[in-house]
């Protein structure tokens, strides 16, 4: 007999040093003698990005029947998103140590006159809060210096890293487009 073949004898000859425990329903079964450590007790951090949005802040539209994507060159608008974030133990310590949510607002116009702006809004995470609703600062199109035309606004997040002595990486990106602004002329409401 060779070696390989005596070597596979006598493992099977051998008594299994693993035994399944069947644990609670929902929970992944142990191997007893050989697990070390959990793989399964923080879980893993996500986040979805949700309600892209934009509106203007003027009480005189052009037309009141205008939806709140048509705002005049001089009107102020603010752009927004919602992040929510999955809840495990993990997630529940990054919210506590008070993780930065940074998102970019992407503003890409149509056309010959096309500008293209970049708006940026930042929130801290809190403890016990998995859902944040994340706006710029209030801002008209004249200031960044937005010609009247149609504007597809996305939203870029980056989350992370956390804002204590304990500092992490980055830990997440994520991507939502499209909304349409359009901008008109001031004075012609």
């Amino acid at each position: 007999m060779s070696n390989l073949m005596q070597e596979m004898a006598a493992k099977a000859a051998r008594p299994q040093q693993q035994q399944r425990v069947i644990g609670v329903p929902g929970q992944p079964d142990e191997l007893t003698l050989t697990e070390t450590r959990s793989q399964t007790i923080v879980g893993p951090v996500t986040f979805k990005l949700s309600n892209l949005d934009v509106r203007g802040l003027g009480n005189n539209p052009a037309d009141p029947a205008n939806s709140q994507y048509i705002i005049a060159e001089d009107e102020y608008f603010i752009a927004s998103v919602d992040v929510e974030f999955n809840k495990t133990p993990l997630t529940e310590l990054l919210m506590c140590l008070g993780t930065r949510i940074n998102i970019s607002f992407g503003l890409e116009g149509y056309g010959i006159r096309a500008a293209e702006v970049d708006l940026s809004a930042t929130k801290l995470t809190e403890k016990g809060v998995y859902v944040y609703h994340v706006e710029t600062m209030p801002t008209r199109p004249s200031d960044q210096g937005m010609p009247f035309g149609l504007y597809g606004i996305g939203a870029v997040a980056t989350v992370g890293p956390v804002e204590n002595p304990c500092t992490t990486k980055i830990w997440g990106h994520g991507y939502i487009e499209r909304v349409l602004l359009q901008v008109y002329p001031a004075g012609q409401e």
